[in-house]
C-alpha cells in the first residue's frame, strides 16, 4: 500500500528544493480542488509507491491566507501518513511556531532541520537529539541544497508512516490555559477523532470561523473563551500565540546556541548595501543592465548570431532544400517548408540562446536570495504609488512567462490590488518577448547595450505609472495591504537547480515554437503567398498581392502615427497576439529569412531598411506593453472571473501601448529631424493628460478610512 508524505514548512525554508531533489521529474502540478492555488505532487525516486505532497509555504495554520486554508484543509481531511516538517535552521525559533501547530493535528511528524551547513558555517549549534526529546518527534539534520541527509529524512518518514503504533506527542501550555482547552475538548462529540480534539479545541478557543464551519455540531464555547479572556487579560488568539512562543523559548534553551549574537551575519552585511535606501535602486538597475547586456549584447548575441547565420542560414536550409529537390518535391511545398516553416520557426528558435542565457541569470538571482530583496526594495516604491510589494512577486515570475505571473497574483488578498496586478504584470518583458527585443536591438540598433535593459525598465515605469493613475479612480481606490515577507539567507545555488530552472523555462518556449508558432507560420505563409491576381486565385510572385497584404493594408493606417504603417509590421504586431514570438516568425517569412541567409548577407538587413531607429523603438515598446498573447489573456479571464474585467484589462494595456508608442515616435522624430506637425501636437496633448492623471490629488471618500501609509515592508528575521 502506498505511503503519503506531506511536506510542510515556512516559505523559503528549502521545501521546494527538497521536493525537487526527492521527486525529480516524477512531478504533477495542478490546482487544489475548488481554489486557484498551485498543487504539487510527486513520487519519490527511491520508491514510486511513496507519494510526496508539497504543501504551499505557510507561517501558521491560521485562516489568514488561501495557502494556509488549503494546507490545513488537506492535513485535516486527507490526513497523510506522516508530515515531513521542513525547518530553516538559521531561523529556528520562528519556524517552530508552525511545528507546534502541526504536532497538534494528531499526525506523526518528522522534523528535518534544513540549511545545517549554513548553521555550522555561522558557528551556531543545534542539539538535534535534545530538541527531538523535548518536542517528542524525531529530528534530522539536512541540507536540501547539497543533498545531505535528505534520503535519510524520507526513509525515516516512510518508516514512521508504516509503523501504525507510533505515538504522537502533544505539548502542553500553562496549567490555567490547559484547563480552558480541556473544558472545550470535553464538549466535542465523537465526530471529531480523538487525536484531533486538541487541535479543534485550540481553534475554537481562537474563534476560528473556518474550523467552526467544518464541524457538523458546533458546541457553544463562547462563555469559556470570554471567561479565559477576562482571567488572562488578553484576547484568546493572543493568549495562544503567547503560549506557543513561551513553549518554544522553553524548549530551545540549551538546545540552540548562537556563536555571536551581536555580530552581523554575512547576509546582514550585504543587505546593508543592496537594500540601502539610496543605493538599492542604482544597484538593482546595474544588476539588470548587466543581465541584459550579457544575455542580449555579448554572450547571448554571439551564440544567437551563429545560430541564425550558420545553423539556420548555411547548414539546415540548404540541406533541407537539397533533400526536397532530390525527391522532386512540389514547388509550393518547398516554399511552405523553406520560406514558411524554416523561415518562421527558424527565426524564432534562433533567439533561444539569448533566452537561455537570460534564464540562467534570473534563476541564479532568484536562488541566491537577491530577488527576494528586490521585492522588498520595490515595496518602498510601489507603496508610494498605490501598489503593494506583493505585486512585484507576480511580475518577477512573469519575467519567465506571463501566464504563471498572472496566476501568482492569487496570493494578493486585496481584490483591487490583485486586479491591478493582473492588468500590469505582463508589462514586464517575458521570455516570449525576448526574441523581439533581441531582433530590434540587433537589426536596428547594432546590438546597443541600452536597448534590452531599457525594455525592462519601460515595463517597470508602465507598472508604476499605472499604479498611480488607476489608484486615483473609484475602481481601485484604497490603501495597499501591508507587505510582510521573509528574506532568506544569501547562498550559492547549486548548478543543477539553476540549470533545471533554465531548462524548464526554455523548454516551454521551444515546445511553443513546435506547436503554436509552427501552425501560425504555416497560416502566415499561406495567406501571404496566395491571393487573387487578375481575377484568378493562386500563388503570387509579389507578397504585396497576397491575402495577408490585403488584410494588413486594411488596418496598417492605424499604426502610421506610430511610425510603422507598413502592412508587414502591422501584421506582425497582430500575429503577436497569438504568441509574442510570432512577431519574429512573421518577419522571418515576410522579409525572406531563408533567402537572405542563403545569399550570405546580414539576415535582418532588409528589415533594418524598413524602419527608422525611432520607429523601431516605437514598435518594440508597443509590443512590450500591448495586450499579451492568447494564453495570457486566457489566464487573465480565469483570474478575473469576469469577461468585463478581461476586456477592460486588454483595452487599458492596448491603449497605453498605443499612446506611449505614439509619443515616442512623434517626439523622437521631432527631436531628430525637426519635423513638427499634427502628430506632435497630439503627443503633447497625450502627455498633458497623462501628467494630469499622474499628479491630480486623490479623491478620498467620506467614509472612515484607516491610515496605513506608515506601514512599510518588514524584513522578518529571527
Amino acid at each position: 500500500m502506498g505511503v503519503k508524505i506531506a511536506l510542510a514548512g515556512n516559505p523559503n525554508s528549502g521545501k521546494t528544493t527538497l521536493f525537487n531533489a526527492l521527486t525529480g521529474s516524477n512531478q504533477f502540478v495542478g490546482n487544489w480542488p475548488g481554489v486557484t492555488v498551485e498543487k504539487k505532487e510527486g513520487k519519490w525516486k527511491g520508491n514510486k509507491d511513496v507519494i510526496i505532497m508539497d504543501l504551499p509555504g505557510i507561517y501558521s495554520l491560521s485562516p489568514y491566507t488561501l495557502e494556509e486554508v488549503v494546507s490545513r484543509t488537506y492535513l485535516i481531511t486527507e490526513r497523510p501518513d506522516v508530515i515531513l516538517n521542513i525547518v530553516d535552521g538559521t531561523n529556528l525559533e520562528r519556524n517552530l511556531y508552525l511545528s507546534t501547530q502541526l504536532m497538534e493535528l494528531g499526525i506523526p511528524v518528522i522534523m528535518a532541520i534544513n540549511m545545517m551547513d549554513i548553521v555550522e558555517k555561522n558557528g551556531d549549534r543545534i542539539d538535534t537529539v535534545a530538541l527531538g526529546k523535548k518536542l517528542g518527534c524525531e529530528v534530522i539534520e539536512i541540507s536540501a541544497l547539497k543533498g545531505n541527509g535528505i534520503q535519510e529524512a524520507v526513509e525515516r518518514a516512510v518508516a514512521v508512516a508504516q509503523n501504525k503504533d507510533v505515538s504522537v506527542s502533544v505539548h502542553k501550555f500553562r496549567v490555567e490555559v490547559e484547563a480552558y482547552l480541556e473544558s472545550i475538548e470535553a464538549m466535542l462529540d465523537t465526530t471529531i477523532p480523538e487525536v484531533q480534539k486538541r487541535f479543534y479545541a485550540i481553534k475554537l478557543f481562537e474563534r476560528d470561523d473556518k474550523i467552526a464551519e467544518q464541524m457538523s455540531r458546533l458546541p457553544n464555547v463562547e462563555s469559556i473563551v470570554a471567561e479565559a479572556e477576562e482571567a488572562l487579560d488578553d484576547d484568546a488568539e493572543s493568549v495562544i500565540t503567547n503560549e506557543r512562543y513561551h513553549y518554544i523559548s522553553s524548549i530551545i534553551t540549551g538546545v540552540y546556541t548562537k556563536a555571536n549574537k551581536e555580530q552581523l551575519t554575512t547576509s546582514d552585511k550585504i543587505d546593508r548595501i543592496v537594500t540601502n535606501r539610496w543605493l538599492a535602486l542604482p544597484i538593482f538597475a546595474a544588476v539588470m543592465w548587466l543581465v541584459y547586456y550579457v544575455s542580449v549584447s555579448t554572450v547571448g548575441t554571439f551564440v544567437t548570431d551563429w545560430t541564425n547565420d550558420v545553423l539556420f542560414g548555411e547548414i539546415i536550409p540548404p540541406a533541407i532544400e537539397s533533400v526536397l529537390v532530390s525527391i522532386h518535391c512540389a514547388d509550393w511545398l518547398q516554399g511552405l517548408i523553406l520560406d514558411g516553416i524554416m523561415a518562421g520557426v527558424g527565426a524564432v528558435l534562433g533567439f533561444v540562446p539569448q533566452m537561455l542565457v537570460l534564464f540562467i541569470f534570473l534563476a541564479f538571482l532568484e536562488s541566491c536570495g537577491y530577488m527576494a530583496r528586490v521585492a522588498f526594495i520595490m515595496d518602498r516604491i510601489f507603496r508610494k504609488f498605490g501598489l503593494s510589494g506583493k505585486s512585484f512577486i507576480p511580475m518577477l515570475i512573469g519575467s519567465g512567462c506571463g501566464v504563471p505571473g498572472i496566476m501568482a497574483s492569487r496570493t494578493i488578498e486585496n481584490d483591487r490590488d490583485r486586479k491591478m496586478t493582473i492588468m500590469t504584470t505582463t508589462f514586464i518583458p517575458c521570455g516570449a518577448k525576448m526574441p523581439i527585443i533581441g531582433l530590434i536591438a540587433g537589426a536596428l540598433f547594432g546590438g546597443a547595450s541600452w536597448v534590452a535593459p531599457s525594455a525592462y525598465f519601460v515595463g517597470i515605469a508602465a507598472i508604476i505609472c499605472s499604479g498611480v493613475i488607476l489608484k486615483k479612480t473609484k475602481l481601485f481606490a484604497g490603501d495597499p495591504a501591508p507587505f510582510v515577507m521573509e528574506l532568506p539567507t544569501y547562498h550559492w545555488p547549486t548548478v543543477g537547480n539553476v540549470l533545471r530552472s533554465m531548462w524548464e523555462r526554455g523548454w516551454s518556449f521551444i515546445k511553443k515554437a513546435g506547436t503554436i508558432i509552427l501552425l501560425s507560420t504555416i497560416l502566415v505563409w499561406f495567406t501571404s503567398n496566395f491571393g487573387v491576381v487578375n481575377g484568378s486565385f493562386g500563388m503570387v510572385e509579389d507578397l504585396s498581392d497576397g491575402f495577408l497584404a490585403t488584410i494588413g493594408n486594411a488596418f496598417a493606417w492605424i499604426f502610421t502615427p506610430l511610425g510603422w504603417g507598413d502592412w508587414r509590421a502591422a501584421v506582425a504586431a497582430i500575429t503577436g497576439l497569438v504568441a509574442k514570438e510570432n512577431v519574429v516568425g512573421t518577419f522571418g517569412i515576410l522579409y525572406g529569412y531563408v533567402e537572405v541567409a542563403e545569399e550570405g548577407e546580414e539576415i535582418w538587413g532588409t528589415l533594418a531598411g524598413s524602419f527608422t531607429a525611432v520607429a523601431a523603438y516605437s514598435f518594440l515598446v508597443f509590443n512590450l506593453l500591448c495586450a499579451p498573447c492568447f494564453a495570457a489573456i486566457g489566464a487573465i479571464k480565469r483570474e478575473m472571473n469576469s469577461a468585463k474585467w478581461t476586456w477592460f484589462a486588454i483595452g487599458y494595456q492596448t491603449f497605453l501601448a498605443y499612446a506611449v508608442s505614439l509619443c515616442i515616435y512623434q517626439f523622437g522624430t521631432w527631436f531628430t529631424t525637426g519635423q513638427f506637425g499634427l502628430g506632435v501636437i497630439v503627443a503633447m496633448l497625450i502627455v498633458a493628460g497623462f501628467l494630469y492623471l499622474l499628479f491630480r490629488p486623490y479623491k478620498e471618500s467620506n467614509s472612515l478610512r484607516i491610515n496605513v501609509s506608515s506601514i512599510t515592508a518588514q524584513k522578518v528575521k529571527a
